[in-house]
């Protein structure tokens, strides 16, 4: 089988069973080009990672996570039935049906939220098989077999994640925050109801220019910022 084909100035790499996630952080570090795809696809799971050099401060840069999960949706929809919906996680929880079926998650380095990075690393996670949502116990958890979509090809799909994120990433460099601030809301899941988030409970009212999360409480309103979903990695 062939490798996955990216369009130009991506360039892919095949983990072979490790997780793309922590090796494409790994590669970062080491000084590879902006660009790089990190990838493994089993029968059950489609993980990916892409590695991103941005001269922005790093709570600009988080735009990031939005345009990846925009770009999923985008994807996606073009892959898969119709019927089928795509909501995002303000964290990067990836829904399908109003089930969690998937996560995007970011990791950079360094962490000062105000200043440049030297890499930020975005990862995909989804779940393509899985007998948990069988048992019945699982309800809020989904795959892509359970909402009929076995016929999406994991490889098409990861190709398409890469060329609608690169147009939303064309799109944000060329018109600003605003159009991906406008998507991304359109598919948000949970703006308006009651949420618990990093040990705070309130109401998701919508996002901050810089996609921070405004929780209305009865002492009043708090944003929490989207670096604060930065992951660590060892």
């Amino acid at each position: 089988m062939s490798g996955a084909q990216f369009p130009p100035l991506f360039s892919g790499l095949v983990t072979a069973g490790a997780d793309p996630f922590p090796v494409a952080c790994e590669e970062a570090i080491k000084g590879c080009d902006a660009g790089l795809v990190t990838y493994d696809i089993a029968p059950d799971r489609l993980r990916a990672a892409i590695v991103f050099a941005p001269e922005i401060s790093l709570r600009d840069a988080m735009v990031m996570l939005p345009v990846c999960g925009v770009g999923f949706q985008n994807a996606f929809g073009a892959l898969a039935p119709p019927e089928v919906s795509v909501h995002l996680d303000w964290d990067g929880g990836l829904r399908l049906n109003g089930a969690r079926c998937g996560t995007l998650q970011a990791a950079a380095a360094p962490g000062d939220p105000d200043s440049a990075p030297d890499w930020l690393v975005i990862g995909l996670d989804l779940t393509l098989w899985s007998d948990q949502e069988e048992t019945g116990t699982t309800p809020d958890v989904t795959s892509l077999n359970a909402e009929g979509c076995s016929e999406v090809d994991p490889m098409e799909l990861l190709e398409a994640w890469v060329r609608h994120t690169l147009v939303w990433i064309n799109r944000w460099d060329d018109e600003g925050v605003k159009p991906v601030h406008t998507e991304w809301t359109g598919l948000a899941h949970g703006i308006g109801k009651e949420i618990t988030l990093q040990g705070k409970t309130g109401t998701f009212r919508g996002i901050d220019e810089t996609f921070g999360l405004l929780l209305q409480q009865d002492a009043g309103s708090t944003i929490i910022p989207l670096t604060s979903t930065l992951r660590e990695i060892s």
